[in-house]
């Protein structure tokens, strides 16, 4: 996979693009430039205005954002979900339809096309659409394993949907109205290296592991927010079985299940090599750390004698501020 075009063709095009429909992306930055670039190119017709919110990108990820006539919000992280939360709230999205797009994802034209045309005559009972997205994998597409299609609710009316409040896996949940698929090539091609890979997937093990603990301990009265809404079938099916069946497994067991599934009876293997090591890590090796660092944390919390403690010490051996995220998240902080 070749990297983007890192600023709009010489300045003849940016963005906004007032002939395209009224959609509004946001994407999330910090150090993006292999991507950012990439990604808004293949919005072409597609987006009318794009927000960037970004946290302290340090290789020039702003100034090609600005350079794309993007706006750019410059905000500090907490995670993902508060500051897309913050994004959606805050920084004065005025178009009919909200996009959500991560920096290393691209739309294939096959997409724009389709959305173009879709967006223009959609019913008023449709308020969101989802999308089949395909990850791509040192250089190879990694259709098997259960990871294709990975159906996301990605595009939806202005008002009508907000993100869960989750530490890790939060999805879009749209609070009324009906979400249609729409088909076209969406994927996720990340160019950096496997170093990059595994640091980004040891922070999300930590996060999950929090979001695990939350639910066994009910260290928040923080209520299903999916129940309100809708954050597609697909995904609530995968949220149900974690919870009620695979989080209850032995310490190992779940991973080594998860991966000879996925390998064996999902056809893992006929990815290759790039399949044999993104299985293996991602399928095999991330969900095992997952699994120790809940044990790792529940031994630390062994002593706690209520909910307090247990918030105060995982707070501190996570290195994450649990209660300023509960806070921000009830629109308090």
């Amino acid at each position: 996979m070749q990297a983007a075009p890192s600023a709009p063709d010489g300045g003849r095009f940016s963005y906004p693009d007032e002939a395209a429909p009224s959609l509004t992306v946001i994407i999330l930055t910090r150090n993006e430039t292999l991507h950012l670039g990439r990604a808004l190119a293949s919005l072409r017709g597609l987006v009318r205005q794009v927000i960037i919110v970004d946290s302290g990108s340090t290789d020039g990820t702003r100034e090609l954002a600005r350079a794309w006539g993007a706006l750019v919000i410059e905000r500090a992280w907490v995670n993902y979900a508060d500051q897309f939360q913050w994004a959606l709230d805050h920084a004065g999205v005025t178009t009919e339809w909200v996009m959500r797009l991560d920096a290393d994802e691209t739309f294939g034209p096959d997409l724009t096309a389709e959305l173009r045309r879709r967006l223009a005559t959609a019913p008023s009972d449709v308020s969101s659409f989802s999308l089949d997205r395909r990850h791509y994998f040192m250089g190879r597409w990694i259709r098997h394993g259960g990871r294709y299609p990975l159906r996301l609710t990605r595009i939806w009316r202005s008002g009508m949907a907000t993100i869960e409040q989750r530490w890790m896996d939060e999805h879009i949940v749209v609070h009324h109205g009906q979400t249609e698929h729409v088909a076209g090539e969406f994927s996720d091609i990340n160019l950096n290296d496997l170093s990059f890979f595994t640091d980004k997937h040891n922070g999300y093990a930590t996060r999950e592991a929090i979001d695990a603990l939350i639910t066994r301990y009910a260290l928040f009265d923080r209520p299903d927010q999916a129940a309100d809404g809708e954050m597609g079938g697909q995904a609530r099916r995968k949220r149900v079985g974690k919870v009620s069946f695979y989080n209850r497994l032995p310490l190992g067991l779940g991973p080594l299940g998860y991966f000879v599934f996925r390998y064996v009876f999902q056809l893992g293997f006929l990815d290759g090599k790039p399949g044999l090591i993104y299985h293996v890590l991602q399928g095999f090796w991330y969900r095992f750390l997952v699994d120790a660092k809940r044990y790792e944390f529940e031994r630390e919390m062994a002593g706690c004698g209520d909910n307090e403690a247990r918030i105060a010490r995982l707070s501190q051996i996570s290195g994450h501020d649990l209660r300023a995220f509960e806070a921000a998240s009830r629109g308090t902080r």
